[in-house]
């Protein structure tokens, strides 16, 4: 590997390699572009999206952005997509409602899973899972 540059698929083999995850998702970084107002009005519309994408299988992960303090949502998100490619990752993020409607621009890079923990402990009785 290049000190100063380094290729994707010769990163993904080298994870490979090294016993990593190497799987690769799509991080779409979503912002305001006139404000929280417009976010709030495609904020049903863009939540039943993300639900539809998530029982379909290409919603990994979304959620809201807060500020540094911890303190306000400015209407900011990020969403973690399962896709075959970056160009189909953009072609669902473009038909999100904040995107499609305009209230929202993003930005997608191509993120290699490699490392990390998950787990789930599922009550029966009267409880929601908790996720780890």
């Amino acid at each position: 590997m290049s000190e100063d540059r380094q290729g994707w698929q010769e990163l993904i083999t080298w994870s490979r390699d090294h016993n990593l995850l190497a799987k690769t998702l799509y991080l779409v970084l979503s912002e305001p572009t006139g404000g929280l107002g417009p976010v709030l009005e495609n904020l049903e519309d863009h939540v039943a999206f993300q639900t539809r994408l998530e029982n379909e299988g290409v919603m990994f992960a979304a959620g809201p952005l807060s500020n540094d303090e911890e303190t306000e949502w400015f209407g900011d998100g990020a969403f973690v997509y399962r896709a075959e490619s970056r160009a189909e990752a953009v072609a669902v993020a473009e038909s999100d409602p904040m995107h499609a409607r305009g209230a929202r621009s993003f930005v997608i890079r191509p993120w290699l899973l490699n490392e990390g923990t998950f787990g789930v402990r599922l009550f029966f009785s009267g409880g929601r899972p908790q996720i780890q």
